[in-house]
């Protein structure tokens, strides 16, 4: 638009030039060769810019004619060039696609038209098209050759890293993940595997430098940086615990203001100041972590922080924590466990049935079974308590990739990956019922004889066959059935005897029972 505006300019300048000498009329005389020759004003400087007009027209005609070999030769080199682009570019898609031979067709004809000097990404495509063609040998040696060439070195090491993980050598993929990390450290693949193997073999500040620098490369966000730098600041913590108490300890007091959610912090945070008697602060984590999500570990250490206390003092200690996080089940296994302690029974009861109703697992049946055998010693009931523990959900635990322990770890034990552990229940057991609700089947000593489905029996009871039952330790119980209408089967069966500290099954218990249900074993 600009050029525009200037041509029309120019153009109003000369018109207006001419339209000035046209109104001021003149002559020109001019002698050459003993000749004169008078015009006209007009004509004058018509002659004069048509004299430089030709004279420029004949300077470009002479200078194409001049610079027509090098401007052939462009010509056919831009064309060559163009050409090998187009197959540079076919090549790139077929290899995305995965058909290596187009791949390679192209990287022929690419390496022939470009030179690989002028456009590294020759050596990419010839690479790529080796590994479609299964020939990783020869895909390596070309990764390694991109090593010497300073603009390729990255991808090089990206490739070598990428076959050593295809290999299944960590070691030499860690190797080159950590030369790129080196040169570049925004690289999150770099990163991520130069991480692992730094909290692979415990370097816990390398680890912090690193995730500091993808802090500020944003290759994370700040709150998962946050996070990471708590994982490897309890973990410094722990492996520092019995070495080097105070490091250990600063370490941990920091991870706690990262994550004061986070339990593995809280609990060896606060364990570290018990032991260096500041019972207060370490108790004033713990409230705070048990704010956020309670732990069983919390509980722990905190009715146990004192450890002159009484049974009655940890009961007290126990009772504050529910009050800061009632109506969980973890707030009632804490105070039932130190009511146990402390020989109150009926409170202990009373909030393991409560933690019963608010998380049916495994520990709180446990738990009311040594209530139960504490207090009464009724080894039956003990027993019933104990069959429903097996058939109950299991107690949360650490899980990280199919692995459960009892302790938090910084790194899972089968991938290596940082903060992999996770609080949460594992997978029940094989075996278990379809409905955990229901009870485990106990098989029959006898069974009476099967009934043909076609013919209909009334059941009579008579007071000959209910005194034997009545008159035994603990009497056979006969399961009836009474067929209506036409084409229904009623089938007889006994239950086994039971044993002489056995209580049965409760009322509440047997009214959940549904004749439909059905078991898998």
């Amino acid at each position: 638009m600009i050029r525009i505006l200037i041509f029309l300019a120019v153009v109003f300048a000369l018109g207006l030039g001419f339209a000035w000498l046209a109104d001021r009329p003149g002559e020109m005389l001019v002698t050459f060769n003993g000749y004169q020759y008078q015009v006209s004003l007009m004509v004058a400087a018509v002659a004069i810019v048509a004299v430089v007009a030709a004279v420029m027209i004949f300077w470009w005609l002479v200078k194409s004619l001049w610079n027509s070999p090098y401007t052939i030769s462009r010509y056919f080199r831009v064309r060559r060039r163009d050409r090998g682009y187009q197959a540079l570019s076919t090549g790139m898609i077929a290899a995305g696609a995965g058909d290596g031979a187009l791949a390679r067709k192209k990287t022929k004809e690419a390496a022939k038209l470009i030179s690989s000097d002028q456009e590294p990404l020759i050596n990419l495509l010839d690479a790529q098209a080796s590994l479609l063609e299964g020939d990783h040998e020869g895909a390596r040696e070309k990764f390694e050759r991109m090593l010497d060439d300073p603009e390729m070195r990255l991808l090089g090491l990206r490739g070598l890293y990428l076959e050593a993980e295809r290999l299944g050598d960590r070691n030499a993929a860690r190797h080159y993940a950590g030369r790129a990390a080196a040169v570049a450290p925004q690289l999150a693949w770099a990163a991520e595997s130069t991480l692992e193997e730094l909290t692979e073999r415990g370097d816990w500040d390398g680890a912090l430098k690193l995730v500091e620098s993808q802090k500020s490369t944003r290759q994370i966000e700040r709150d998962a940086a946050n996070r990471r730098r708590a994982v490897l600041l309890t973990a410094k913590a722990q492996a520092l615990v019995d070495s080097d108490p105070n490091t250990a300890r600063t370490a941990a007091v920091e991870a706690n203001k990262l994550a004061p959610d986070f339990a593995p912090a809280a609990v060896i945070a606060a364990n570290l100041l018990i032991r260096q008697n500041d019972v207060r602060k370490g108790s004033k984590i713990l409230e705070t972590a048990w704010r956020a999500e309670p732990h069983p570990d919390i509980a722990e250490l905190y009715t146990h922080a004192r450890p002159g206390d009484a049974v009655l003092d940890r009961l007290n200690r126990a009772k504050k924590l529910q009050e800061m996080k009632k109506n969980h089940a973890e707030s009632s296994m804490a105070v039932a466990r130190a009511a146990l302690d402390a020989q109150d029974f009926a409170t202990a009861r009373r909030e393991a049935e409560a933690a019963i109703r608010m998380d049916r697992r495994e520990g709180a049946y446990l738990l009311l079974a040594d209530i139960e055998e504490a207090e009464t010693g009724d080894q039956g009931k003990v027993r019933q308590l104990l069959s429903k523990a097996v058939r109950a959900p299991r107690d949360p635990a650490w899980v990280a990739d199919g692995v459960v322990s009892e302790r938090w770890a910084p790194v899972s034990p089968v991938t290596g990956k940082l903060d992999a552990f996770i609080w949460r229940a594992p997978m029940e057991r094989l075996g278990q019922l379809i409905e955990s609700d229901a009870d485990v089947a106990v098989p029959a000593l006898s069974a009476a004889p099967a009934v043909p489905a076609e013919k209909t029996i009334d059941i009579v009871s008579d007071a000959s066959a209910a005194k034997p039952a009545a008159e035994a330790p603990n009497g056979m119980e006969k399961e009836t059935a009474a067929a209506s209408g036409d084409g229904e089967a009623v089938e007889q069966a006994s239950e086994p005897p039971r044993l002489p500290d056995d209580p049965g099954v409760a009322p509440d218990d047997e009214a959940e029972k549904s004749p439909r249900r059905f078991r898998l074993f």
